[in-house]
């Protein structure tokens, strides 16, 4: 089966680390998967147009490139999404050499490559919805390519504000399976450093402006560290100028693989996430939840279909005093912060796992496909 993303291999997302690691989980239950999604290898006019750091090697070879991306403001972020007019022709070529049984598309109104694959393909197709809010930019796509949506077999949603942003656009039967998360083997909540993470890119809905301004009363209260990972160090380092913070026990991380984000994780004692909205589903959040890191969070939108009283500490958005008190308090309470930590690890293994997840898919995809679940692999 083929899974289509709309976005650069090459730069961190949440929709990016989804299909990635959903196509690990079916291929872990015996399924043939091909990603099919932008790359931008190295090279100076690559860097000059994609600033932030990123996976800037070769893919593997489970992943089809189909060209490179641009950067394109949409809801708060900056995604890589792939735009080329070779792109259209290359989802062609995809398509009629692989001879898949079957098409998952994520974000599936984003051209340039979701576009293509439903114009073109004609077979069974899966579609997972993953944005949240306004959405203004369907205002033009829904009249230009929005019949195509038509062409979706089964809509699916990550959460309930995504589904509730596509219907706006889209009516229609929508089915939630969240985002899913790697459950790392042999964490527990007990013997952190002493250290708190931030994971995201330095974007202004993400709120890393609020932690850092919060951050000079957590470290004379604490003596704690701040991780920084995810972010453009350059920018991170700009941003802490314009706020007149000092850099006084912060650590800027940039980019991290899969298995370093998680170690970063695994031993800091809670993840501070003080996102001012636009976010459909807390990802980052239940990373920690599987990693046993409880969470202080803003208690937004999207956050709060992740967050429990027992796993996390929410906070109001952006407010930097509020935000400071509740992470001194956790870590200065280490009975209450390992009682989070293991309700956190414990609500991911039971409702996150991608192996459970996969499962479900398989049962859509059998259904979509109208043939064994085993057999949909091409």
């Amino acid at each position: 089966m083929g899974i289509v993303v709309p976005f650069s291999w090459s730069f961190w997302g949440a929709v990016v680390e989804h299909a990635e690691l959903q196509a690990a989980a079916l291929r872990r239950l015996g399924h043939d998967v091909r990603l099919i999604m932008g790359n931008d290898p190295p090279g100076q006019f690559t860097r000059i147009l994609h600033p932030r750091v990123g996976r800037h090697g070769t893919p593997p070879p489970e992943v089809i490139p189909i060209g490179r991306s641009v950067i394109v403001p949409a809801n708060g972020s900056l995604p890589n999404i792939i735009l080329s007019p070779r792109s259209i022709l290359r989802i062609r070529r995809v398509l009629a050499r692989e001879r898949f049984d079957l098409l998952h598309l994520h974000e599936p109104m984003t051209p340039t490559p979701c576009i293509a694959a439903l114009a073109f393909w004609d077979g069974p197709t899966v579609a997972t919805h993953h944005a949240s809010g306004e959405l203004g930019w369907m205002r033009l796509a829904t009249p230009v390519w929005g019949f195509l949506e038509e062409r979706v077999d089964r809509r699916l949603a990550v959460s309930e504000q995504a589904r509730i942003s596509a219907q706006r656009w889209l009516p229609g039967e929508y089915e939630i399976v969240p985002n899913g998360v790697l459950i790392p083997e042999g964490v527990e909540p007990g013997g952190r450093e002493h250290q708190v993470i931030f994971v995201g890119r330095q974007e202004q809905r993400k709120g890393l402006q609020v932690l850092l301004r919060a951050w000079p009363e957590i470290r004379r209260r604490t003596g704690a560290r701040l991780r920084v990972a995810g972010a453009d160090p350059l920018a991170v380092r700009l941003l802490l100028t314009r706020l007149r913070v000092p850099d006084d026990g912060i650590d800027v991380l940039g980019f991290l693989s899969q298995d370093d984000l998680t170690a970063e994780l695994a031993t800091a004692k809670a993840l501070v996430s003080p996102a001012l909205g636009g976010e459909s589903f807390g990802m980052v959040l239940t990373r920690a939840f599987a990693c046993a890191t409880p969470v202080v969070a803003s208690d937004i939108t999207g956050y709060r279909d992740v967050m429990t009283p027992e796993t996390s500490v929410p906070v109001p958005p952006d407010d930097p005093a509020a935000l400071a008190e509740a992470v001194c308090a956790l870590v200065d309470d280490e009975p209450r912060r390992l009682a989070l930590g293991t309700a956190a690890r414990a609500h991911a293994i039971a409702h996150y796992s991608w192996d459970d997840l996969a499962r479900r898919l398989e049962l859509i995809y059998e259904a979509v496909a109208g043939v064994p679940s085993r057999s949909v692999a091409a």
